[in-house]
């Protein structure tokens, strides 16, 4: 095994190699556009040129009647001026100089685009206007990087759009792990899926149909029940008026690669992939469009098993093929002048053989799961007035997924962070119909955009058929206690193994978003969160933001904000208290049983308790206070520097207790311990006690220099503490929650993330990411069941939960990509009226170029052989190839 490099070093450099780059970037860019470097335009003082272009919408139709105004250069007064039918719009007589062109057009985002007039002539400007919120303002691409006065613009947001995604490596072209990694450290959610303005638990479309992702958009919006750090947005394509296309294909093998620092030799994995996606009009009239993408994914995984069994350490690499195919075909039609319908269907099928293999899961423990969904989207989008515009989204989805163990009639062994084998114990069917939506109503009037409507994030109905641990599992300390048939304890289930029941969530919200005078705008929002199963009335969820812009300058902008978020419970903890209430699925929980025969001592049958699960009376859904403040300010042409404090606190959090749990004091072994009611074994109850607390120093850089890169280094300073680990956490003394008070699971005290993309001549590009992280806590346990629950949590007297610190993590990704123009259409006589008809790109991504170990959490497990060692790491360096068609 490959020596642990020093985190702390590792760490140091890699930030200093991130900021370095920047700083070095900006630099560069602050010479280019200093005074003594200007570029002067050679022009006599009488020579008069024009501006010309069209204005489009997202379907490519021409926009007739947009506004269109001049400003800057020599002009003495505005210009302004209307497209005419076919969206086209001159400006004649315009003195050399540098001008901004604004767009305006009801129903549309305001655009504004800077263009420079010379002794040679520009091409005509091609200007596309986003349907999108009202009063929202959007700058070209080529702007300058002005701060936004408006509180729900913040700068320190990470927008991906289409080109970044394509120039930035990514794993299995997996763009939802890929941006997951860009999340810091945070509070007691995790991350969520906000697909196309619907909260989504899986993306449900090919990679190729996604246009842009964006991270911390608007963090204290009232239209969403989690902050916007934890919001993955993603944004897909509509169908384009002109026909376009991609085709891409990604191979891994490794013989490319290095070995993982567990394995004895290279595990033979192997990637192919295909992705495809394909848009134009349907018919001569280009209001109707289409799209159409799928992909196909083999994945041939190694799992890498890494135990200790009676005879020794055990080491192998197992077979983990998965297989995985994405369709979606859709329609976009403009019904008329500001209203768009969209229809969407796709289809996702899903399979893993071989999977809960690796680590200390011997490969007899393997299980195979498959999964298929069908979604049906429709989203309307019409505007009403000129200043009111309606938005409706709905999702619909049938989900099927089947889990079953390879080996059947089996009980499972578990010998505490030493190996667990026999059968896997999971035989699970599940059928999840549900129902997402979205519909936000927005009012533009005056200095105020006012938004209300209603989410659905979840009205769903589910039918299980779960058959899991019916053969049941036996739990050993260590494995001297394995070799003597001593288990500490025996859990099994019996009856009913069917359930169908609904689950309904719901959120209602409003909001005004004030431009109280130029340099300052406040939002002001409400939600309202419900959830069935749950009944508590006061689930309000006030939000309020601000910008302030001192002066006329938009180079230094305050920003702060705070408001509450709420919690659900979520799915599987429904599901228990509906399966375990003491009549439907029996779970039998022994402590220190017979082995193999649990049932009988001496030949006599034993009476077996049964196991319950319920939610406490006064449940309510935990909710977080967040709060931030922070500062914006622009640094160069295209540098934006942001400073923020944001803090976090707990309320009401999820964990679960034994409250049939045996009493003090306790017994070491604690055999044949009593508890307080014989005729049942554990009582699991979901309470909502926990509390959190946390803060954080978030520090981002954002850069585009020119057009050689474009990139963004965030760095996080946090520091996070709370009492549960969650809604399936039990504290090591269910009467005494003395210890549980510490560090958060997730906490981690350093997190830096840079991005960026290198373009250079010939059409080359070095895309990068790098993400380094320090390390998170871990607790260290006895391994014996010193409190009688069968829970083997305990610790020892005086060391709290969370006590110790596993290693840290560096991950260095790189693409190197050469884009060829295969064909080239040409829409005029000269040469720069050329434009791209067909391109391929090659590219070589390098994940953990650097071939760091990133070793696992280490065994906290006193018991175990394997005590403060890690017996796992992250994938180590492997090469993947892409070549992809654009046209």
């Amino acid at each position: 095994m490959r020596k642990e490099r020093n985190g702390t070093s590792a760490f140091k450099a890699a930030c200093v190699t991130g900021l370095f780059i920047l700083s070095v970037s900006s630099a560069t860019a602050g010479e280019r556009s200093s005074p003594g470097r200007s570029e002067q335009v050679s022009t006599t003082p009488t020579e008069v040129l024009s501006i010309s272009g069209v204005v489009l919408d997202p379907s490519n139709a021409a926009i007739a009647g947009a506004k269109v105004a001049l400003h800057g250069g020599s002009l003495e007064n505005e210009q302004s001026t209307t497209t005419d039918l076919t969206g086209h719009f001159q400006f004649t007589a315009v003195p050399p100089g540098s001008y901004e062109v604004e767009f305006q057009r009801e129903g549309f985002k305001i655009l504004r685009s800077r263009v420079k007039v010379g002794p040679h002539s520009s091409a005509p400007l091609h200007i596309v206007l986003p349907l999108a919120e009202l009063h929202e303002e959007v700058t070209a691409t080529n702007s300058q990087g002005q701060l936004s006065r408006d509180a729900s613009e913040n700068a320190d947001v990470i927008t991906l759009d289409r080109q970044t995604l394509d120039s930035l490596p990514t794993i299995d072209n997996d763009v939802v792990r890929a941006v997951t990694e860009m999340l810091g450290p945070g509070g007691s959610g995790g991350a969520v899926l906000i697909v196309d303005g619907v909260m989504a638990s899986d993306v449900g479309v090919p990679a190729s149909a996604i246009q842009e992702v964006r991270i911390n958009q608007n963090p204290y919006s009232a239209e969403y029940s989690v902050p916007g750090k934890n919001r993955i947005e993603i944004t897909t394509k509509n169908g384009s008026s002109d026909l376009h296309g991609s085709l891409e294909t990604s191979v891994r093998d490794y013989r490319l690669d290095a070995r993982n620092a567990f394995a004895d030799t290279r595990p033979p994995e192997r990637l192919l992939l295909f992705d495809g996606y394909l848009s134009g009009p349907l018919g001569k009239s280009k209001k109707t469009t289409f799209q159409v993408s799928a992909s196909q994914k083999q994945d041939d995984r190694q799992a890498i098993v890494y135990a200790e069994v009676r005879s020794g350490t055990f080491i192998q690499n197992f077979a983990n093929p998965q297989r995985s195919t994405y369709f979606l075909g859709g329609i976009n039609r403009q019904i008329g002048k500001g209203h768009n319908l969209a229809i969407r269907y796709s289809f996702f099928d899903w399979s893993d053989n071989g999977n809960g293999v690796g680590g200390v899961n011997l490969p007899e423990a393997a299980s195979n799961e498959s999964a298929s969904r069908h979604y049906l989207y429709v989203s309307d989008r019409a505007a009403i007035t000129p200043k009111l515009i309606n938005e409706f989204s709905v999702r619909a989805t049938t989900s099927e997924s089947l889990t079953a163990s390879v080996l059947q009639g089996q009980p499972r062994i578990v010998v505490l962070d030493a190996f667990v084998g026999g059968s896997s114990q999971i035989n699970y069917n599940e059928l999840h119909n549900y129902l997402q939506l979205n519909e936000t109503l927005s009012w533009s009037h005056g200095k105020h955009l006012i938004k209300a409507g209603a989410n659905l994030p979840e009205l769903g109905r589910y039918s299980l058929n779960d058959r899991s641990n019916f053969d049941g599992t036996f739990q050993f300390s260590s494995l001297q206690d394995y070799t003597q048939g001593k288990p500490f304890s025996f859990v099994q289930q019996q009856g009913t193994s069917q359930l169908v029941y609904w689950q309904k969530e719901m959120g209602l919200f409003a909001q005004d978003e004030m431009r109280i005078r130029p340099g300052l705008s406040i939002a002001l929002g409400l939600r309202y969160d419900w959830q069935n199963y749950v009944s508590n009335p006061r689930n309000f969820a006030p939000r309020v933001s601000f910008a302030l812009a001192p002066g006329r300058s938009r180079k230094i902008v305050f920003r702060g904000g705070a408001g509450i978020f709420y919690e659900t419970t979520g799915q599987a903890a429904i599901a228990d208290m509906l399966r375990f209430n003491g009549q439907t699925l029996h779970q039998i929980v022994l402590s220190d049983p017979r082995y193999p025969d649990p049932f009988t001592v001496a030949g006599v049958a034993q009476t077996i308790p049964n196991s319950t699960v319920r939610f406490a009376p006064d449940l309510r859904l935990p909710y977080d206070l967040h709060y931030s403040f922070g500062v914006e300010t622009q640094l160069q042409k295209s540098t934006i520097f942001t400073a923020t404090y944001a803090g976090i606190r707990g309320f009401d959090l999820f964990r679960s207790r034994d409250l049939n749990a045996p009493l003090p004091p306790f017994r070491v072994p604690p055999l044949n311990v009593q508890r307080p009611n014989p005729e049942i074994g554990t009582l699991r109850e979901i309470e909502s006690e926990g509390d959190l607390t946390s803060n954080a120093l978030k520090l981002t850089v954002r850069a585009k220099i020119s057009r050689f890169f474009n990139g963004m280094a965030q760095y996080t300073l946090s520091r996070s503490y709370d009492d549960t680990g969650g809604i399936a956490a039990f504290p090591a003394n269910q009467y005494d929650l003395t210890g549980e008070w510490s560090r958060s699971n997730s906490d981690s005290l350093h997190f830096f993330y840079f991005y960026g993309t290198f373009n250079a001549p010939k059409a080359v590009s070095l895309g990068a990411s790098l993400s380094v992280r320090s390390g998170q806590p871990y607790t260290v346990t006895t391994g014996t069941d010193d409190y009688g629950t069968t829970f083997a949590n305990a610790r020892l007297a005086g060391v709290p939960r969370n006590s110790l610190e596993g290693p840290g993590s560096t991950t260095l990704n790189l693409r190197l990509a050469k884009e060829l123009s295969l064909i080239t259409a040409k829409t005029g006589k000269r040469k720069k009226d050329e434009k791209k008809g067909l391109n391929a790109t090659l590219a070589v991504d390098a994940f953990n170029v650097l071939n760091h170990v990133n070793l696992g959490a280490p065994v906290g497990n006193l018991s175990s052989p394997f005590f403060g060692h890690s017996i796992g790491a992250g994938p180590p360096r492997r090469l993947q190839m892409l070549v992809r068609f654009q046209f």
